[in-house]
């Protein structure tokens, strides 16, 4: 069985052992309806392409499910895509959500500004409350990994009126991940590629280099071969991958992003990220005022909701069907 099948089904299968009732009020796919059990997502309702227009400009997505079901949006992290969320918009689509995940700033094409500063954090937050006002969503459950689940700290941070419940991936609250930068070798370490990716020119020409060699040996842990490709092919595009590099070029780190969160979050991290350090990890509970909950996943490495489906997804299913 081709690993991408496999995955799949280890996937289906854990959603329908976390519960296989539908949001309330919106009937279940039919492969939710029986005893829980392995369920191939290949055969649910792939997710559809859909544009969203904002005052930064239309953001390219995917969608799935009835448009009045319960609303949540996914936020890709980098070197990726909405795609990297796409069968957790098919299974939630199923469930009975209004599941959204969507291609940030600078990864849609129509919304790519040349200017560095317009890629700063206040900016990235502000796009995620204009894409839930697009798509007519008062509340909304949000999801983010990598860079988006720095966005989605700071956006359900600053409108906890709108965002209903937050889960993150991988990336410590930002005031836990400035505080471990500080004080944390191990941290410090971590980081050390910052100043090669924020080098304007050189980092676009060694990422893409030999077939970006370097950014395949990134994906190699947990990243399928398809979605491998899907990154590569739409990276090395003219200008597609200078924009995603500027987020790092526009902020430092995410100092001035400190805000505490109040909304009931669930944050899941791998115990093999080399990304963040254990410390800003386990110090991230300062920093929520709200319900939380920490779980790390023993070998979990960072592309985690790719590479683990079959933990993440129940656990994004409960955290969102308790809240």
């Amino acid at each position: 069985m081709p690993h991408s099948m496999s995955r799949r089904t280890l996937l289906s299968a854990a959603v329908a052992a976390a519960g296989a009732t539908a949001v309330t009020g919106v009937p279940a796919h039919p492969a939710f309806a029986a005893e829980p059990g392995p369920v191939d997502v290949s055969a649910l309702p792939r997710p559809r392409r859909l544009r969203i227009p904002t005052r930064a400009g239309t953001f390219d997505a995917i969608a799935a499910g009835p448009r009045h079901g319960r609303s949540v949006l996914f936020l890709h992290g980098f070197p990726e895509l909405a795609v990297a969320w796409s069968d957790y918009v098919a299974l939630f689509g199923a469930l009975g959500f209004r599941a959204v995940a969507v291609n940030q700033r600078g990864y849609s094409p129509d919304v790519r500004p040349n200017d560095t500063r317009d890629y700063r954090l206040d900016h990235l937050a502000e796009d995620v409350v204009d894409i839930a006002e697009s798509l007519g969503w008062d509340g909304f459950d949000l999801v983010g990994h990598d860079w988006g689940a720095v966005v989605a700290w700071v956006a359900a941070a600053r409108r906890p009126d709108r965002v209903r419940s937050l889960s993150v991936v991988s990336i410590p609250h930002p005031g836990a991940y400035n505080k471990a930068l500080r004080t944390d070798p191990a941290q410090r370490r971590t980081m050390a590629y910052l100043d090669f990716v924020r080098e304007p020119g050189i980092a676009e020409q060694e990422l893409l280099a030999d077939d970006a060699a370097m950014m395949r040996e990134a994906y190699a842990h947990g990243v399928s071969r398809e979605n491998t490709d899907t990154y590569v092919r739409h990276f090395s595009r003219p200008g597609a991958l200078t924009p995603a590099l500027n987020w790092y070029r526009a902020n430092d780190l995410f100092a001035g992003h400190e805000e505490k969160v109040a909304v009931p979050t669930l944050f899941v991290w791998g115990t093999k990220d080399g990304s963040a350090a254990l410390s800003g990890v386990e110090d991230t509970a300062n920093w929520v005022s709200g319900e939380y909950r920490l779980v790390k996943v023993e070998g979990g490495r960072h592309f985690l909701p790719e590479e683990r489906p079959e933990i993440v997804m129940p656990l994004l299913r409960r955290h969102l069907r308790t809240h």
